[in-house]
């Protein structure tokens, strides 16, 4: 039934000429809906014919703040239209943050549960659209179940798999998919290829953060893949213009780079099957645009899986010349996908030799009207670049620099700089290179750019002579950018000397040119050149005059950091002795070999914004790392596989026990002692309760950073931990299993908490443990204050001493020879652990350090790191799993933001933290600050214990 109404206020709005009167007919209607509303006999009709109004009004950006509990309400009908409307309605009105989020998470947990398919569609739908953290974690497990039931119509598990896609990109750590993937493992085999799509699209997005859990997907995307191409086997409905399905394929094809390549001989073979089939079914060029397009996406994507497999096949060698074709090609989609795979061939290949034979296209590229084009064109010249080709490249970029997008100089003069470094036969070419660079494009010329350049003058004594002539020359020139000014300074007040007898470079000279320039630099670029001028009153006092007149002139200037500088100066200067003046300019000692700053530079410039690359830009060197995690990822499945396939044997309470052990995969569980006694077996006992301390300790250190894990491990018994928090509550629950061939009995556990935490015990667990038997009991935790924040778990039971029950005893004496054991064990109940992230954009972060302050709200702490600290992105992962929220924006340090939580009077604190580490030294440097001195102090040695633990 339409609404009469609705159309005659979108009218009267279109009708209106002003923005006053349409102001004046909203005000008005907004007044009309707010006095009905009031009305309590107000049927669902009305409701939403008047919530169709406000959802008009708010769409064209007026400010509509009622009506929302309407709206929430319509969820509720059983009649589909007024649903829609309210779905429609929550979908638009209602953010994330909205307290009205639970009462509508209550009606689509309803909808889902619901046996009518369009309400689940209506539920799936707004689920995924707004997304909210509370909805995730409330309805995943329902959406899932959705996903993996039997009695679901194919459509509605479309969207049911899609809607967990959604959720697990926005929320990934509240999405279980390492517990769910063998049921969507499942669901790839599904009969519709449509439910295949959507589940292989969220097996796609799960592989790239956990690929070991979901492993199992390689062979059922390779018998997939296998049934469509070769057998042919797929309904006609799935044809798109001649090629079947070819989105799933895609989908198929991606998947499997994410893996190393199959060991199975079969498995590799009916892969390599497929690829050579793909590809020679892309021999011919359709005449139809979009056959064309659909067959290009697989043959592209085939191909670089057959780069993954084996740079060196026979059917890469031929895809070679398919690319030389496709890079010339007249559409700009080809041009473009040809250059990026080529890419990818260059990034693996042992040699690049067929790659060069397309130099003077991919040269010729770099002028195409298209910038994608361009950009891929520079990387294709950039992971191509080798000694031989080094010079003719980089002449190349340069000459297209002057002319280039200012999109992408900044990226091209990174590249020339690092192929520059990288390939120079001759420093004084490297130097001339860059020198160039500053001139064409000086302002994208960033600071590391230039600290490379005096870096590698300083470590060069052949060169510095060359270098400090060079930049003299630069300097001289009427257009000299200020970048080249820094470089000059620099170089001259370490080496000039060195040149200061050569015509044309007197001191004076060598003075003027700088000092030409310094009225029309920046302050920092000011401060240098004073610094500059220092030096060479100490090594050319004929030039003093001029330079203590310099200083004399800055000590007054209003900028603090010239003035403490000029001042300083000027008192080194006119000391009657000199002895201060050659101390404190002493020259530059070499520095310390390192990775070019310039190469992070340029990964955190080119970070995917799509699906995980598989490979980076760059050549062969930059992904000599994802070869060897290839390798490493290969022997751990053929050493899983080889564990799998050792005879086991057959008594069930074996197979029982193997389950038992399955709490980790980190703590490697501890073998049965044997029975035979060894006349050091006392030793070997102290020596076993030594290293059992020790795993003990790395076992609390891990669960301090995860929430599951085992916590005790001996040869009797087995105590692992499942634990999870919500805000300032959580729930643990304690795993006790039985490792040993005998009862473990009079069980008895307490849990001993401090003053800042509650712990009620839910459930209470059994006296006595059956051999190869699990059990558990769970305890609330609930977070009081920030001191006293600790537990400890006490046990005592008795089991079979395996010291002295030896094979020739009779069972009955087997049984009497038991011990009685007590355990103390920390129980990670940490501040840490009631965490919550507190997204924040990085200008928010800057006022709300600055607003918190200094002490007493703040917290420094200098420590050595982990030895499993390897870099800045393992540390903000860590300090992700904790529960903070990590701003990217920060690449000098890990910064993030969390809310700590408590039920007592302190309720939420803000909490704010800056790691900053030295990778060389593994020395890390912690500050943080909250609005709570209690929670600074507490959070900042928790924090501390954790780094140092990693």
């Amino acid at each position: 039934m339409s609404m009469r109404g609705l159309t005659v206020f979108i009218a009267d709005l279109r009708n209106c000429r002003a923005r006053e009167l349409e102001e004046k007919r909203v005000n008005k209607e907004l007044a009309n809906i707010r006095s009905k509303f009031k009305d309590p006999q107000l049927s669902g009709r009305q409701k939403k014919k008047y919530v169709c109004k406000l959802l008009y009004m708010y769409i064209l950006g007026w400010d509509v703040d009622f009506g929302h509990m309407e709206a929430v309400n319509l969820l509720s009908s059983p009649k589909y239209s007024e649903k829609q409307i309210g779905y429609l309605a929550v979908t638009l009105m209602i953010s994330e943050s909205n307290e009205l989020v639970r009462l509508v998470v209550n009606s689509m947990r309803r909808d889902l549960e619901d046996h009518v398919e369009i309400h689940q569609c209506l539920a799936l739908q707004a689920i995924a659209n707004i997304s909210a953290r509370e909805m995730a974690e409330a309805l995943s497990t329902d959406v899932m179940r959705l996903l993996t039931s039997g009695q679901t119509k194919s459509f509605v598990k479309k969207k049911a798999a899609l809607c967990l896609l959604r959720l697990f990109r926005r929320h990934p750590d509240l999405i279980p998919m390492k517990e769910w993937s063998e049921k969507l493992l499942v669901g790839m085999e599904d009969f519709d290829l449509g439910v295949t799509l959507a589940i292989t699209s969220l097996v796609l997005a799960v592989a790239q953060s956990h690929p070991e859990a979901i492993a199992g997907c390689v062979p059922r995307a390779i018998s997939r893949m296998h049934k469509i191409v070769l057998e042919k086997s797929y309904p006609a409905d799935y044809v798109y213009y001649k090629v079947p399905i070819p989105w799933l394929q895609v989908k198929f094809l991606r998947l499997l780079q994410y893996y190393p390549p199959p060991e199975d001989s079969t498995q590799r073979g009916r892969l390599m099957t497929i690829i050579q089939t793909i590809v020679k079914n892309s021999q011919d060029i359709p005449k139809n645009v979009q056959h064309n397009n659909a067959q290009n996406a697989i043959l592209f994507e085939a191909i670089n899986l057959a780069i993954h497999v084996d740079p060196q096949s026979d059917v890469v060698v031929q895809a070679s010349a398919l690319l030389g074709r496709f890079i010339s090609s007249k559409e700009t989609n080809i041009r473009y996908l040809g250059l990026e795979t080529m890419a990818h061939l260059a990034g693996f290949a042992e040699s690049v030799a067929t790659v060069k034979k397309h130099q003077e296209t991919i040269i010729a590229s770099l002028k195409d009207k298209d910038i994608s084009v361009r950009r891929r064109a520079l990387d294709l010249l950039y992971s191509m670049c080798d000694t031989s080709n080094a010079r003719v490249i980089v002449s190349e970029l340069l000459q297209y620099l002057a002319v280039a997008d200012y999109a992408i100089r900044e990226e091209m003069v990174l590249k020339i700089a690092i192929l520059t470094e990288k390939f120079a036969t001759d420093f004084k070419w490297y130097v001339d290179v860059i020198l160039q660079l500053v001139a064409i494009a000086g302002d994208n010329v960033s600071d590391e750019v230039w600290y490379r350049v005096v870096q590698i003058v300083t470590n060069n004594e052949d060169l510095q002579e060359y270098a400090a002539r060079t930049v003299l020359t630069a300097l001289k020139s009427p257009t000299c950018h200020e970048t080249a000014l820094k470089v000059g300074g620099y170089i001259l007040g370490e080496y000039g000397h060195l040149i200061a007898n050569s015509a044309g470079c007197s001191p004076s000279e060598q003075f003027m040119a700088l000092h030409s320039k310094f009225g029309m630099c920046a302050t920092p670029t000011r401060a240098l050149l004073l610094s500059t001028y220092l030096k060479f009153l100490n090594v050319f006092p004929e030039i003093r005059d001029q330079v203590v007149a310099v200083f004399k002139q800055y000590r007054f200037v209003l900028d603090v950091e010239l003035q403490q500088r000029a001042c300083e100066y000027l008192a080194i200067a006119t000391q009657s002795s000199d002895e201060l003046l050659q101390v404190t300019c002493e020259e530059m000692p070499p520095f310390p070999q390192r990775e070019s700053a310039l190469l992070s530079r340029l990964h955190s410039k080119t970070q995917d914004t799509e699906d995980k690359r598989t490979w980076q830009i760059g050549g062969a060197d930059a992904n000599k790392e994802n070869l060897t995690a290839a390798a490493a990822a290969a022997r751990r499945q053929s050493r899983r596989r080889s564990a799998l396939e050792t005879p086991q044997p057959s008594s069930q309470q074996q197979q029982q026990q193997d389950e038992l052990l399955n709490l980790s995969d980190d703590v490697p569980a501890q073998q049965p002692q044997q029975q035979h006694q060894h006349p050091l077996a006392h030793q070997l006992h102290e020596q076993q309760a030594q290293d059992s301390a020790q795993a003990a300790k790395i076992a609390y250190a891990r669960l301090v950073r995860e929430p599951n894990g085992v916590l005790h491990e001996d040869a009797n018994i087995q105590i692992g931990l499942k634990t999870e928090y919500h805000g300032a509550l959580g729930r643990v629950a304690v795993f006790f299993g039985n490792k040993s061939t005998a009862t473990i009995s009079e069980l008895t556990t307490e849990m001993v908490a401090g003053d800042g935490v509650r712990v009620t015990l839910l459930q209470p667990i059994a006296a006595s443990v059956p051999p190869a038997t699990q059990l558990h009991q769970m305890y609330n935790v609930e977070c009081l204050a920030p001191t006293e924040l600790h537990a400890t778990l006490k046990i005592s039971f008795s089991a079979q001493d395996h010291q002295s029950a030896g094979s020739w005893g009779t069972q009955q004496q087997q049984q009497q020879q038991r011990t009685h054991s007590t355990l103390e064990l920390r129980v990670p109940i940490v501040p840490t652990k009631f965490l919550t992230p507190a997204p924040l954009s990085r200008n928010d972060f800057v006022a709300r350090w600055t607003q918190i302050g200094g002490p007493p709200r703040e917290a420094q702490i200098v420590a050595a790191a982990g030895t499993g600290l390897t870099d800045l992105d393992a540390l903000r992962g860590v300090v992700e799993g904790l529960g903070a929220s990590v701003l990217r924006d920060f690449e000098d340090a890990v910064v993030a933001a969390a809310v700590w939580n408590s039920t007592a009077a302190a309720g939420k604190v803000g909490c704010l933290m800056r790691i900053e580490y030295n990778v060389a030294q593994r020395m890390f440097r912690l500050t943080l600050r909250s609005t709570s001195e209690q929670v600074t102090a507490v959070l900042a040695d928790q924090l501390r214990e954790i780094v140092e633990t990693l």
